[in-house]
């Protein structure tokens, strides 16, 4: 995975300005290879659409991953009949890579992509796009699998479609319900954010994005949508699907062992409401008392069910302090990952050494309890123990949560986590500056694939010229 790229600052999420004359609010991208049949009648179609219902100053871009056909004399042609679109070609093949490389290069705040099929109906267009413009949301995907949803396709492609996404969910904790529907949004500054943790350049690129963006904290907005098969698609399903599943297990493997830098990502805009500060209660104290308490009750079964187990074979006092110390430790690990939000290895022996020590608190004050107990009575019923234990356990919960927040996971302020900033007025906005005519610059970014040489392809030249 990538993890020397630093994804930088991200602005407060706010609603887009109408746009400056010439600058394009939405840039939509069709990656396309040997698609001579299918390309005008799309570009066409889309251009018409936007046309007559975006509101928008608009970008058609037509992103050709070395086709071998008459592809880049079609693209063309219509950037020649059609102002607003724009043709790039790139000299290797792969989805992603010429996403990556049209999207890091555009000015447009709001960027998009679309099968060549169309598969898709356009009317889903405008709602995927508005959450983004609005400064409500920060991703966009289609979905052809939610309840409202109207789709068209033989059984063969909706159970592979289905068995991915329980896949996506069972193994990488995904809650988007529609990975690899081409008709996705994202707002430009999310991408730039992005796009250098993203390995993949083919199928997998865009459900790696959305993995990422959700364990980053960002928000996905879904729209379902009209989606009709293409019975004449050129997608290897085998080879795509294998694909996949690697591309799963190098993601799911890297999120495990913590080498992907999300911390630099997670909730970076100013305005979650999670970020106020509310006057005299501590950040974050609601949502970690509530964590704290859903870990402890589990706790708490897990030690009762363990006492229980070791009191068949030993005495009170050693069946407590064993049951203590395996549910401590399991206890320390869940708090320190889903109260207090600690993610990777870094200091996680530390934090087992300081939970072994609240342990000892702990165990100080159930045994002290059943010490009590056996000097009360010589032969306590096992109820009247547990009651006991019980009653302990609850103070010496309390203890832990404060020691827990305020020396084992104390919260820190790092500096180089994104925050808040606020855009600038009158700053320029990053990923390019548009020329004479209205296109965008396309520098050569560390965000691009080093391998692609990307080339535009503009009206009237019959040579591609190296974008600079």
């Amino acid at each position: 995975m990538r993890t020397d790229s630093s994804p930088g600052t991200l602005p407060a999420r706010e609603h887009l300005p109408a746009g400056d004359a010439g600058t394009p609010v939405l840039d939509v991208v069709i990656p396309v290879y040997n698609e001579e049949k299918d390309l005008q009648p799309c570009v066409l179609r889309l251009h018409e659409h936007l046309t007559r219902t975006f509101p928008y100053a608009f970008r058609i871009t037509i992103a050709d991953n070395a086709s071998t056909d008459a592809t880049p004399l079609v693209s063309r042609h219509l950037a020649e009949r059609l102002p607003e679109v724009r043709a790039a070609r790139l000299e290797q093949k792969g989805r992603g890579r010429a996403l990556r490389a049209v999207w890091s290069a555009s000015d447009a705040p709001v960027l998009a992509y679309m099968d060549v099929d169309l598969s898709t109906d356009l009317n889903a267009l405008l709602p995927l796009v508005a959450p983004l413009i609005s400064g409500h949301s920060d991703l966009a995907i289609g979905s052809r699998l939610a309840r409202s949803s109207r789709v068209v396709r033989g059984a063969k492609r909706e159970f592979i479609s289905r068995s991915y996404n329980l896949i996506l969910r069972g193994s990488l904790q995904a809650r988007f319900s529609d990975a690899q529907c081409g008709f996705k949004a994202i707002r430009r500054d999310v991408a730039q954010a992005l796009l250098p943790l993203v390995e993949d350049t083919g199928w997998f690129f865009d459900t790696e994005l959305l993995v990422l963006a959700e364990r980053a904290g960002l928000r996905i907005h879904e729209v379902p949508v009209d989606w009709v098969d293409d019975p004449d698609s050129t997608v290897h399903i085998v080879r795509t699907a294998t694909d996949d599943l690697k591309g799963v297990w190098r993601v799911g493997r890297a999120l495990a062992t913590g080498s992907l830098p999300l911390d630099r990502l997670a909730r970076p805009f100013g305005d979650d409401p999670r970020d106020r500060e509310i006057r005299d209660v501590p950040g974050g104290l609601a949502r970690q008392l509530v964590g704290f308490c859903v870990v402890g009750g589990l706790s708490t079964l897990f030690y009762l069910l363990l006492y229980t187990g070791f009191r068949s074979f030993t005495g009170s006092q050693v069946a407590n302090a064993l049951a203590l110390l395996v549910s401590a430790v399991a206890n320390t690990a869940a708090n320190r990952r889903l109260t207090f939000g600690v993610r990777g290895r870094g200091g996680a022996v530390r934090h087992q050494a300081q939970g072994l020590v609240v342990f000892g608190i702990g165990l100080a004050l159930t045994s002290g309890s059943l010490a009590a107990l056996n000097t009360a009575t010589s032969d306590p019923a096992h109820s009247t123990e547990l009651a006991v234990l019980i009653a302990a356990n609850l103070a010496a919960t309390v203890l832990r949560f404060l020691l827990f927040r305020a020396w084992v996971f104390p919260e820190q302020r790092d500096p180089g986590l994104l925050r808040a900033v606020p855009a600038q007025r009158g700053a320029p906005e990053r990923g390019g500056s548009p020329d004479r005519s209205g296109a965008p610059e396309w520098p050569d970014t560390a965000a691009a694939d080093a391998t692609v040489r990307l080339q535009p392809v503009h009206p009237h030249d019959t040579h591609p010229k190296d974008f600079r």
